[in-house]
């Protein structure tokens, strides 16, 4: 990774003509504000929303409310969805997704640190499951980093493969 993840992810989305949008749970905005902190991020960042609650998941991103009565909102599925929804509406290249417990408490049965975060695109969409140590602020910080370094990662993969 370079010293600047965040603009290097910036660099390659623009050398595509790609952007990027973020839907958020557990990160409360946190990696909308890290994707935004570079400047000349408004070339490929087009926004995204904090989908904190799960009626707005359903509302705002699709997520359909059987998936969520199945898996809950702290699942890889939910993630997945939520970045497929996020990508539709805002009609980026790529969309990110953020979902876990940022804690101190349990949801849905699962400790603090259990976070899902999906990268949808073009190609399709992955989904990484982490387990994440430390207090709020750490489990949302480590989880806005692993966003920025699937996308990264997306990017130079399809870099390779076109170069």
């Amino acid at each position: 990774m370079t010293p600047d993840p965040v603009a290097d992810v910036h660099r390659l989305l623009a050398e595509r003509g790609a952007t990027v949008a973020t839907a958020e749970s557990l990160t409360g905005g946190r990696l909308a504000a890290l994707l935004t902190g570079v400047p000349g991020a408004s070339a490929t960042y087009v926004g995204g929303a904090v989908t904190y609650a799960t009626a707005l998941k359903v509302s705002m991103l699709g997520v359909p409310e059987a998936l969520v009565a199945e898996h809950g909102v702290v699942s890889a599925e939910c993630a997945r969805a939520m970045a497929e929804g996020m990508r539709r509406v805002a009609g980026a290249t790529y969309a990110l997704a953020t979902t876990g417990v940022a804690g101190p408490d349990l949801q849905e049965g699962k400790p603090a640190g259990t976070v899902y975060v999906a990268l949808a695109g073009p190609d399709g969409s992955e989904v990484l499951e982490l387990a994440l140590a430390g207090d709020r602020w750490a489990v949302q910080d480590a989880t806005c980093l692993r966003c920025v370094e699937l996308l990264r990662s997306v990017l130079v993969r399809e870099e390779t493969t076109l170069g």
